[in-house]
């Protein structure tokens, strides 16, 4: 599906994908996060319509993580990807929390006190082979 691909690095840009980002980012001492929900939870939701953006946003307000799976809208409208993928770009980082894309098919959604970290492997020879 490399139309999806294409849609998704361009509301992401390469300085947003898990896969593509550059090595030399150093951890920063964080301090002790307040307002951490009690239980969060790691969710793999589809994106099936623009409807399922509110729901997603209500999740992440909750403290959950997200793992989207954008194929099935694709499917109907690559615009709609670009559409609901921009707005979730937009409402996140009005959060503070982070978002990357997983691969062709998949983003992940964090809230504000979990940041996601970003990594591009390379050796002599090259890129290393990265897991799907």
């Amino acid at each position: 599906m490399p139309k999806l691909g294409e849609a998704l690095a361009k509301v992401f840009g390469k300085s947003k994908d898990v896969e593509e980002s550059e090595i030399g980012e150093e951890e920063k001492p964080v301090a002790p996060v307040t307002g951490v929900p009690e239980k969060v939870y790691l969710k793999a939701l589809p994106l099936r319509d623009l409807e399922d953006v509110e729901r997603i946003k209500q999740e992440v307000k909750s403290g959950n993580v997200l793992i989207l799976k954008v194929s099935p809208l694709a499917k109907k409208s690559i615009d709609d990807v670009k559409t609901a993928v921009s707005e979730l770009l937009e409402f996140t980082q009005s959060v503070g929390g982070d978002i990357a894309r997983l691969g062709e098919e998949r983003v992940v959604i964090t809230p504000a006190f979990i940041r996601i970290w970003r990594e591009k492997a390379t050796t002599a020879g090259g890129a290393l082979p990265t897991a799907a």
